[in-house]
């Protein structure tokens, strides 16, 4: 194993490093930090606190994972970050851990953090997201599987953004951005349907034909969003549909901070 890491780079007694795992020039591993197998540490990366890596991630310079969270409610309590396989984190991206004893910050499989991302406490990243430089994500917030974030975007806490859909670069996202939409601006608004995205996903004419009667249904007709759900439930259901019916519903629950409105027709809530 010593072979693999630089002399210069600091492993705390404790650490558990699987063989394979490559550390670069004065990167900082934590005493509680567990790593699997074929993972990058690259140069100057810093991996703190109860952080666990999977398999086969990329971890570029300059990196900072799991240091203690910005929340000023956090009292130094035993929290984590847990990382799954194949990632990819680029530089200078920073992951908090969460607030409180026994939570966590997440992240999946096969995700692109590209350069100065920043994971706040208590976030989940699900499998195959793509975010763009310079993206800061608040605490709490959610991201589904095969979304993607572009540069230099604000993504408010406690929000959450659906599978499959699209933000547009310089966006502020301060409510729910539903699956399989395009979404950008200041104030942002869903524009269209991310089509792009679900056919590079090999969606099905049928399924892609579905998702675009919901679209028009959730924005560009004047129903109230309770009635929208109503008529929804009354296409033929799969199980994009059923996911975005569910999303929606979720978005409207009082704890929620409710729906992106459209472009056109602003959806009203119940």
């Amino acid at each position: 194993m010593t072979t693999l890491i630089h002399p210069t780079a600091v492993i705390e007694p404790g650490a558990q490093l699987h063989p394979t795992v490559r550390v670069g020039a004065y990167a900082v591993i934590g005493e509680n930090v567990k790593i699997g197998p074929g993972t990058t540490i690259g140069p100057h990366a810093v991996i703190q606190g109860w952080t666990e890596i999977g398999a086969r991630n990329q971890i570029f310079p300059g990196a900072a994972i799991g240091l203690e969270t910005q929340d000023l409610k956090y009292e130094g309590a035993v929290s984590f970050v847990t990382i799954g396989d194949d990632n990819r984190i680029r530089e200078y991206v920073t992951i908090n851990r969460a607030t409180y004893a026994g939570e966590a910050t997440k992240i999946g499989n096969g995700n692109l953090l590209m350069a100065y991302v920043h994971v706040g406490h208590n976030c989940t990243i699900e499998d195959g997201v793509v975010i763009a430089n310079g993206v800061a994500l608040a605490g709490h917030v959610h991201i589904e599987s095969k979304a993607r974030l572009s540069g230099v975007l604000g993504v408010h806490q406690f929000v959450r953004i659906g599978q499959f859909s699209m933000v547009g670069g310089m966006s502020r996202i301060d409510r729910d951005v539903p699956p399989f939409m395009l979404v950008e601006g200041n104030p942002s608004r869903v524009r269209s349907l991310n089509s792009v995205g679900l056919k590079r996903a090999g969606l099905t004419n049928e399924e892609l034909g579905l998702i675009k009667k919901a679209f028009r249904i959730l924005y560009r007709t004047p129903h109230r969003l309770s009635e929208a759900i109503a008529q929804l439930e009354q296409l033929p259901q799969n199980s994009y549909l059923d996911h975005l019916i569910n999303f929606v519903r979720l978005s409207l629950t009082p704890e929620r901070r409710g729906l992106i409105p459209g472009k056109r027709v602003t959806p009203e809530a119940p």
